[in-house]
């Protein structure tokens, strides 16, 4: 059974909800043979994403990708001159399967507290 929070209950779990925000996950990449490291993100990026997505939910997925993944670095310029990308975004569709970024995504939203412990109170 639930209860109702206080302002004194929040205060104490502070230290535990702001590392919640630095929370990171491994994924297991069935294609790549091999793990990536994924973190939480944060709200101006759920915000720039959800603006993306507004033409183009790919493009949000993507975008999430490219940002939130920690391990490996998809930001460096070494792996994007690699795969050839004109664009430094263009590294996420090189690298994973469309079906890899929507679910990659969805674990990055899953961190971001999206579908996640909230339930209605009759």
């Amino acid at each position: 059974m639930s209860k109702k929070l206080t302002i004194e209950e929040l205060i104490a779990q502070k230290e535990k909800l702001q590392k919640k925000k630095q929370t990171t996950l491994t994924l297991e990449i069935d294609s790549l043979d091999g793990e990536v490291t994924i973190k939480a993100p944060t709200n101006a990026l759920l915000l720039e994403a959800q603006t993306m997505g507004q033409d183009d939910a790919t493009k949000a997925d993507v975008y999430l990708v490219y940002q939130c993944m920690v391990e490996p670095n998809l930001k460096d310029k070494k792996l994007q001159e690699a795969f050839k990308c004109v664009e430094p975004m263009d590294v996420v569709n090189e690298i994973f399967m469309p079906g890899e970024i929507a679910s990659i995504a969805d674990k990055i939203m899953g961190l971001g507290g999206f579908g996640n412990g909230v339930h209605l109170k009759n």
